[in-house]
């Protein structure tokens, strides 16, 4: 089932690292997935109950399906 988010609450979403980039549906393997990928660095961010979880320490690398804070 792909992400449904509200347009607005999109718009306004950004990368918590450093560079603050928008953020994108989906991840690059699976674009129906329940997560949020940074349109800059790559990291995807899930999310939980329809609620993204912004934490660095949640995020998964662009390259592996590891945690980056593991």
């Amino acid at each position: 089932m792909p992400l449904t988010l509200d347009a607005q609450l999109l718009e306004i979403l950004a990368c918590p690292s450093p560079d603050h980039a928008p953020l994108r549906p989906g991840t690059p393997a699976d674009p129906d997935a329940e997560a949020l990928t940074c349109t800059s660095c790559g990291r995807s961010f899930p999310v939980r109950d329809g609620i993204p979880v912004l934490l660095l320490d949640e995020a998964t690398g662009p390259d592996s399906g590891d945690s980056d804070g593991a």
